[in-house]
């Protein structure tokens, strides 16, 4: 599948960039492209230069077009349609941290997880059982067993 993307080009801490046709499969460092369909400055106030026809004719020949770049493409009306939210690495760290906190089981009021592991009910049972037996733990379970009971 053909895929319109961007590659850098830039130096460090000044990045700009090429509007490119290539292969989905080949990765986006690659210098492999098909087609260098225009370029982008991100730093600078300047509007890219686009080669609008051949970026229509393309798509319509079915090029998907990544989601960056299909942004720059409204913006700049090449093509129309809705701009997509499209998430930084910054933002997206922090989305990331966020679901696994809206993960994390809720808290009982006697301050007990509502929710238990099938270890830890194993290890309740076998040191309920030690109880009513008369047994000291030890002798019931193993000894990693023991020291997360001990915990």
């Amino acid at each position: 599948m053909l895929k319109i993307r961007l590659q850098r080009v830039g130096r460090k801490h000044d990045p700009s960039f090429r509007v490119v046709l290539t292969d989905s499969r080949s990765g986006p460092k690659s210098l492999k492209h098909i087609e260098m369909l225009g370029s982008y400055d991100a730093r600078g106030g300047r509007v890219p230069s686009l080669k609008g026809e051949r970026i229509t004719h393309w798509i319509a020949k079915g090029a998907q077009v990544s989601d960056t770049v299909h942004n720059l493409l409204i913006k700049n009306k090449v093509i129309r349609g809705k701009k997509i939210a499209v998430a930084s690495k910054k933002n997206a760290g922090k989305k990331q941290q966020e679901e696994a906190n809206a993960a994390v089981p809720a808290q009982d009021v006697n301050g007990g997880t509502t929710q238990t592991s099938p270890t830890e009910t194993a290890a309740e049972e076998k040191t309920s059982d030690a109880a009513v037996s008369g047994a000291s733990s030890d002798e019931v379970m193993p000894e990693a067993m023991s020291a997360e009971v001990k915990e």
